[in-house]
């Protein structure tokens, strides 16, 4: 396996992400939303749909760029000629490293993004503000553990699962998958891991979108999971779902195919400019 080339990952992902993010950015408010303790009509419900858009401006492409490029020299490092039945343990183990080093970036935008997505009246900059004054940095660090405990398990379905589609696809056509198929796999893993993950998804909004200082606060998983699951049941774990698996299959077929088609026609950019 050729070790993966660093501006190609890099920017690669970071396009992707960017892209995926911007382009979604209203389905990801409704969910918010919906999973928001106010509920859906009084954090905005179709209003000011592009609240916080600038955070996910800011924070997409050097998060997605992060995520890639550990991804890629993790499978590389990973890589040996061992049996095939362990590849997907390779790209669980790769795609959980690049969630560890990306949520380093990803949190403290999301915490910006979500408050102001359920508070459209508040500017971004203001909230940015608003949480180092009275939380420090260790304010747009919440909800780190409980974002991580949504992406590694997010993750270990989604990434195995598209490799492995794109492998069945390209043995069955004889040749490696172009970009849309990559899309399509990608479509396909998505909605998979978003469906299974949901619970933990709302435990991370209620996490991050509670009041400073709260028991919600402390960013503890199985007691905010608790909680909802106590005052809402099971409708409460699965709130959002509909939006959050559409929004992360359509981002699963731009984000992975934009990735797949940017470092192949990065990668010819190369080999014509060694």
């Amino acid at each position: 396996m050729d070790r993966p080339g660093f501006t190609a990952s890099l920017v690669a992902g970071g396009v992707a992400g960017a892209a995926v993010d911007l382009i979604l950015f209203p389905l990801d408010t409704i969910k918010t939303r919906l999973q928001s303790p106010q509920g859906f009509s009084k954090a905005g419900g179709f209003r000011g749909i592009y609240a916080g858009v600038p955070s996910a401006a800011v924070g997409s492409f050097p998060n997605a760029a992060a995520f890639f490029l550990t991804y890629e020299y993790a499978k590389w490092f990973l890589y040996t000629d061992s049996a095939s039945y362990l590849t997907p343990v390779k790209h669980m183990l790769a795609a959980s490293a690049g969630e560890v080093v990306a949520c380093l970036i990803r949190v403290p935008s999301e915490v910006v993004k979500q408050r102001a997505q359920v508070s459209a009246s508040t500017g971004t900059l203001q909230i940015f503000s608003n949480v180092l004054r009275e939380e420090g940095i260790q304010g747009l660090y919440r909800g780190y553990k409980s974002t991580v405990l949504r992406e590694i398990p997010f993750s270990l379905v989604q990434f195995p699962l598209w490799e492995s589609l794109k492998a069945l696809w390209s043995w069955r056509q004889d040749r490696v998958v172009d970009s849309w198929q990559s899309a399509v796999c990608g479509a396909f893993a998505g909605a998979c891991a978003a469906a299974v993950t949901t619970p933990l998804d709302v435990a991370k909004t209620r996490i991050m979108l509670a009041k400073a200082g709260s028991s919600m606060a402390s960013g503890n998983v199985l007691s905010a999971l608790h909680g909802v699951w106590r005052s809402q049941g099971l409708a409460g774990l699965f709130a959002g779902i509909l939006p959050r698996v559409t929004a992360v299959s359509l981002g699963g077929f731009i984000f992975l195919g934009t990735y797949d088609q940017m470092r192949s026609l990065l990668g010819e950019v190369g080999r014509k400019n060694p």
